[in-house]
């Protein structure tokens, strides 16, 4: 018989606590061992109990979770799920949070006591089964960029249009350990690589403007959430709305986004498979196709979609860097990888393609 998972939870309230212990406790593979009130509480019971993972509210007194979570990963690394609350403040933190080194969160439905949690019952037995499963050791690693080419100036860029040349298209996917993962690529790409980027993140709305935002500051490149209508342009990356689905399409002539609300593919919205078959329909394009960290196998469908056409180049995170090996495990478990790759090394690869 299989030794159950063993979880602490840390939360402020009492109430949140008892709600969240019951329902880690509901599932079958996991048992709650112990419970703590703020992050000196959590580090307590860390030593005292030895948990296999742990559920970690973002706001809490005495000890944040964020401070607590910036000790456990230097002191005693291990799979945490931050607890969130939905409020901007709290997406930073939480984008913060992924950063550090947790490998994934879950926002509580209506503020910090939430007496709604069990809308989310599935994805909290979900999370933490997964993260107790997650490798511990590329959350820890900070993946050193190689430098790319200097530009202190983002230069104006013309928007894409016309018919008459190849456009080339970096589409991205990712999710459970995907904003640290995203981080590194979009950081190393160069200002002046003749491309846009489009990004599915599985994260929910109001997540996605402040990844955005994060990775602005950080990269040479233009780093917006997407919204419908947006041209595409050369040097942008375009990042799905949380809850909405991205599409490609052409509209007079030149590259557009859509966002819809079509129903969620695998439980997902936005989806990676959507968004790469969206793709598969326009003619004139390359498509570099990079699949990355993250749980299920959201983006196999699709990228066999764009293995039917000739001009697909497809990356897949290599293992040994990928927080969980689930959607790159599938891309290559299905012979659909051209390159498997660290993750510090996948910007080099879109690179040298992108000048090809």
């Amino acid at each position: 018989m299989n030794q159950l998972i063993r979880v602490l939870v840390v939360d402020d309230s009492a109430f949140m606590r008892k709600v969240i212990s019951d329902i880690i406790n509901s599932d079958p593979r996991m048992e709650v061992i112990a419970t703590g009130r703020h992050g000196e509480d959590a580090i307590k019971k860390i030593e005292e109990f030895d948990p296999d993972v742990m559920t970690l509210d973002v706001e809490m007194p005495i000890m944040s979770g964020l401070d607590a979570l910036k000790w456990i990963m230097k002191k005693r690394p291990m799979p945490i799920v931050m607890i969130s609350s939905k409020t901007k403040i709290g997406a930073e933190t939480t984008l913060q949070a992924m950063e550090v080194g947790a490998v994934d969160f879950i926002t509580k439905p209506s503020g910090a006591i939430s007496l709604d949690i069990g809308k989310v019952a599935d994805e909290i037995k979900e999370k933490v089964y997964y993260a107790s499963k997650a490798n511990v050791q590329a959350l820890q690693n900070e993946h050193r960029p190689k430098k790319v080419e200097p530009s202190l100036i983002k230069k104006d860029r013309q928007a894409v249009v016309g018919k008459s040349s190849i456009q080339k298209i970096i589409a991205i996917g990712t999710s459970t350990g995907g904003p640290k993962a995203l981080k590194t690529v979009i950081s190393q790409l160069p200002a002046s690589i003749q491309a846009p980027v489009l990004v599915v993140q599985h994260m929910p709305a109001g997540f996605t403007k402040s990844l955005a935002d994060r990775l602005n500051r950080l990269s040479e490149l233009t780093v917006k959430e997407a919204k419908s209508g947006d041209v595409l342009e050369n040097g942008h990356v375009y990042i799905a709305p949380g809850g909405l689905h991205l599409k490609l399409v052409v509209q007079s002539k030149a590259l557009s986004i859509q966002t819809t609300l079509d129903e969620p593919r695998k439980g997902h919205r936005p989806s990676v498979d959507t968004m790469f078959e969206s793709l598969a329909q326009i003619n004139q394009i390359d498509v570099i196709a990079v699949v990355m960290t993250g749980m299920g196998t959201d983006g196999t469908i699709g990228l066999k979609e764009l293995k039917k056409r000739h001009n697909c180049y497809s990356i897949a995170e290599a293992e040994e860097t990928c927080v969980v090996y689930g959607m790159p495990k599938s891309i290559v478990a299905n012979k659909l990888a051209d390159e498997v790759v660290r993750v510090e090394s996948i910007s080099h690869y879109i690179t040298q393609y992108c000048r090809g």
